[in-house]
């Protein structure tokens, strides 16, 4: 298992302390990675920097090549990254073998998109303007799907003839390792990087002079940190942060449908995802029967090492994490509401919380007013959808929410009322590559995916072009 940084195309050692990953479902050190020192950052950054006065002038065609060999590589590849992403996360290993998958169809996406030339005439003269590449782009990518975050952030700047420096979360940086090792089997030397550490690493790479974007994925504090430190430089910035998506049951709701899909969009992932369900409001009139039958999907989990087949629910990822979740159990628990668990027992070992259902419990929770980032859903009852969407657009966060009903026209109506970047109608947390993914207030600044999320990594440069 290669725990190596990676700087101008060569494996090197980190020379700073060794960060053990455990995996979670068991508390075991799955690998030691000797994380980089302040000085391997400038390394990589210059690496990338160099790197970046040849790669800026690949041809399209050769980009859209070595997209497609990485992926072909990632594929054969799919059970051992499966088997580092369970080990390192936690999640189920049929749930990392979806991320990769998810992870391969969008690179090939990512290797289609046209970076468009726009064309204008003026008195005379022709206007062009074109879309040119930044430099040096720092990512830094999160624990909770490393992998396919990674390559959310790499390939897109690599296709617009950016050069990447990647630190991934020190908790599950292997994955990620293992997807810079394949991609600079097929790139020149310095194009794409890795440095390995925890935050000291990632403040010293978002901050360095030469690193002309950050696209970030992870906490609001920590991306409020980064835009501060960008300031001075006048850096880009892509920030996903946090979210506590809401979804609204309205009363003409297919539960069939639904409950099915409330269930896996809440509890995707142990709750451990940004665009999770985390928190739904249902009318009064179906509020007994969505209760009733997310109790029996609860109680249908099995818990335990991803690397069982027949584990459907892990482990939350970390001791702080799992520490935070127990913690607005109980304060809700406290404060009179009415904890749902199920009936089977959970593992004496790792961080396992069992799917969750929290009933009769205060709007003002905290529980229900902040992103808790695990398996635990609030369920409040209402009669007024207006009083609903009042009250849920006064978070802080703005990342997420849907509508289940019947009726899509009335449903695009409230969901024109909510505060956030994306809505879903009678789904959740099931995103594209071809639409815009960002967050509003709280939740992010800026864009992901599609045609929008990739100019993100450009600049505008018009010419304009007069007779002699």
């Amino acid at each position: 298992m290669n725990t190596d940084l990676f700087i101008n195309g060569a494996t090197v050692k980190g020379t700073n302390s060794i960060i053990n990953v455990l995996n979670p479902a068991n508390e075991q050190i799955v690998a030691s990675v000797p994380s980089a020192s302040i000085e391997q950052v400038e390394e990589a950054v210059d690496a990338a920097k160099e790197a970046f006065n040849q790669w800026q002038h690949t041809s399209d065609q050769t980009i859209i090549d070595r997209f497609y060999a990485i992926a072909d590589e990632v594929m054969q590849a799919k059970d051992e990254i499966a088997q580092l992403i369970t080990q390192e996360q936690g999640k189920p290993l049929f749930l990392a073998q979806v991320e990769v998958e998810l992870t391969i169809g969008w690179i090939r996406y990512v290797a289609e998109l046209s970076i468009p030339v726009e064309h204008y005439q003026e008195n005379g003269k022709d206007i062009k303007v074109y879309n040119r590449p930044l430099g040096v782009i720092a990512s830094v990518t999160p624990w909770n799907w490393p992998f396919m975050i990674a390559a959310w952030h790499i390939f897109p700047a690599l296709k617009t003839k950016n050069t990447v420096v990647n630190k991934p979360s020190e908790f599950t940086p292997l994955s990620t390792i293992k997807l810079v090792e394949i991609i600079n089997r097929h790139l020149p030397q310095g194009v794409c990087n890795i440095v390995l550490g925890d935050g000291h690493v990632g403040a010293a790479l978002t901050s360095h002079p030469n690193v002309e974007k950050v696209t970030f994925t992870g906490s609001t504090l920590t991306g409020q940190r980064i835009l501060q430190s960008a300031v001075g430089d006048l850096k880009s910035v892509v920030l996903e942060l946090g979210g506590n998506d809401v979804g609204i049951v309205l009363a003409d709701a297919n539960l069939d449908e639904a409950i099915p899909k409330i269930f896996q969009s809440a509890f995707l992932n142990a709750g451990q995802t940004c665009a999770c369900l985390k928190r739904l409001y249902v009318h009064e009139s179906l509020y007994d029967q969505v209760v009733e039958h997310l109790i029996a999907l609860i109680n249908d989990q099995v818990l335990g090492d991803g690397l069982n087949p027949e584990t459907t629910f892990g482990p939350l990822q970390n001791k702080i994490q799992y520490k935070k979740v127990l913690e607005l159990i109980a304060d809700a628990q406290a404060s009179g509401a009415n904890i749902i668990r199920p009936a089977r027992s959970v593992p004496k070992t790792g961080y396992f919380i069992a799917p969750t259902l929290v009933t009769d419990i205060d709007e003002k929770n905290a529980l229900v007013q902040t992103e808790q980032f695990g398996p635990v859903l609030p369920i409040l009852k209402f009669t007024d959808v207006e009083q609903v969407i009042h009250s849920t657009n006064q978070s802080e966060y703005g990342l997420g929410g849907s509508v289940w009903s019947g009726n899509l026209d009335y449903a695009e109506q409230i969901a024109s009322k909510m505060e956030t970047g994306t809505v879903w109608i009678n789904s959740h947390s099931d995103l594209s590559p071809q639409a815009a993914f960002g967050g509003w207030k709280l939740s992010g600044l800026g864009y992901s995916f599609g045609l929008n999320g990739l100019l993100q990594y450009t600049h505008k440069q018009s010419v304009h072009l007069s007779p002699a």
